[in-house]
């Protein structure tokens, strides 16, 4: 019956953290299959845009025309606020604006807003391209990893494939594709006015409803058809990011990523030297669930990610390995490599902060030294499980002993014999030794004395 006790709730904690972890994943999903209002035929869908363009903005971008296609609406506005960002995101939105299976209109907005670097693509690419009053667009040159420039001949290769692609774009819509030349090379950059004039964008709109009133009747040349904009009175429905996107634009830094995976790792490690505990075990796990939700819109490295496992595997190691430190020593040498190879390669925006990493690498290091020591500590005490533990232990005599009798110890009573003399009722004893079931005491004051 006790060992039934015992089980009973492991038994229920497993169950709460299956339930929970189902449950995670139920809302995840449940956030994924979210979608923006469909709104009536003929509407005008507005998307906002605001921030770097990384693999969340290609995928809210991507919905957002696939549910104005769905919804047969008349157009497409992005509401574009951007300093540049990933060049491989900024390539697939443009082919989906490419695609020309609706009018896609980039307004560059609100005032004070940008189209910098891989914006500038983005706007282009529009069938439309309007900006609000002191807006700005251009400095579209590539740069390094941290944001410095590229020397030598990939550097070359680099702005020359950028420059024939901004061309491209800026031919295929006839833009100035001379101007989107120098936007690559000499990193220019032009106001609102200055890029209606050299005739980068199409027009200047104080908001959104100028905006579609100033673009209503303009005919736009789609793949298999011309539309005329009849935009005027449309209704407009604005499709902002959903719960997922939403979560996962806040989740896909690079800096949140790489904290979800060494805290997740570090809970697991602790779950596994202290066993039955139920908070490290599912923080880990969803910690680590959500790193990896992270890791599916972020550029990284999977040699990143498979060090700072071995990290923690070395971790774990080195608690049952007496290997002088060494193990730990690689385990804190492989985090730091880890953390700095995860998004290696990336723009600066879009890498892990060192000293964060450096940061990281010490907390976890300390912590691990914590655990071992605590278990060095431990393992040099005597063993203080089974009847052993009370040696040593204060009881009272429930029974005259002369010599056996009851002792009432540690909240239970035994059958127990004096070492010397005699004992009344309700007098302290102390126990010295066990044999069997029975203990050997001796009185308080005897003992105090003999000591």
């Amino acid at each position: 019956m006790r060992n039934h006790l015992l089980v009973m709730p492991r038994m229920q904690r497993l169950v709460f953290v299956r339930r929970l972890l189902l449950l995670v994943v139920a809302l995840l999903l449940l956030a994924a299959a979210c979608g923006g209002p469909g709104g009536p035929e003929g509407a005008v869908h507005v998307l906002k845009a605001d921030g770097d363009v990384n693999p969340v903005m290609h995928r809210y971008i991507n919905r957002g025309i696939d549910q104005a296609e769905d919804a047969k609406a008349m157009a497409v506005v992005i509401e574009l606020d951007t300093p540049g960002g990933l060049m491989s995101s900024m390539e697939d939105i443009v082919k989906r604006i490419e695609e020309d299976r609706i009018p896609v209109i980039v307004y560059v907005s609100p005032k004070g807003a940008k189209a910098a670097s891989a914006g500038t693509f983005i706007t282009m690419a529009a069938n439309i391209a309007a900006m609000a009053p002191s807006t700005r667009i251009g400095a579209a040159s590539p740069v390094g990893a941290g944001g410095e420039d590229i020397e030598g001949t990939l550097g070359k290769k680099v702005t020359e494939d950028a420059v024939a692609y901004a061309k491209s774009i800026a031919n295929y819509r006839g833009r100035n594709a001379e101007w989107a030349e120098q936007a690559v090379r000499e990193a220019v950059s032009a106001t609102e006015t200055e890029a209606v004039d050299l005739n980068v964008v199409d027009l200047v709109a104080d908001d959104l409803p100028s905006l579609l009133e100033a673009v209503d009747g303009r005919e736009v040349q789609l793949v298999d058809r011309t539309v005329a904009l009849t935009t005027r009175e449309a209704e407009i429905v604005h499709n902002n990011m959903n719960l997922a996107e939403r979560f996962l634009d806040l989740i896909s830094d690079p800096n949140i990523t790489f904290l979800l995976l060494s805290l997740g790792s570090i809970a697991l490690f602790y779950e596994i030297v202290n066993p039955g505990q139920i908070f490290p075990g599912v923080f880990g796990a969803i910690a680590l669930i959500i790193a990896f939700f992270s890791l599916s819109v972020l550029p990284f490295n999977w040699a990143g990610v498979i060090l700072i496992f071995l990290a923690f595997a070395l971790f774990i190691a080195e608690i049952f390995v007496t290997s002088g430190g060494v193990l730990g020593i690689g385990g804190v040498v492989a985090l730091i490599l880890g953390g700095l190879l995860l998004t290696w390669g990336n723009p600066s925006g879009f890498q892990v902060n060192m000293w964060l990493v450096y940061g990281m690498a010490a907390a976890a290091g300390a912590f691990f030294l914590f655990v071992v020591t605590s278990i060095i500590r431990i393992r040099s005490q005597p063993a203080v499980t089974g009847v052993d533990i009370l040696i040593g232990r204060r009881g009272v005599a429930r029974s005259p002993l002369d010599p056996s009798g009851m002792v009432f110890v540690d909240g239970e009573y035994w059958s127990a014999t004096l070492e010397d003399g005699s004992a009344e009722e309700g007098e302290e004893v102390v126990v010295t030794a066990i044999e069997g079931l029975r203990l050997i005491v001796r009185k308080k004051g005897k003992e105090l004395e003999n000591g």
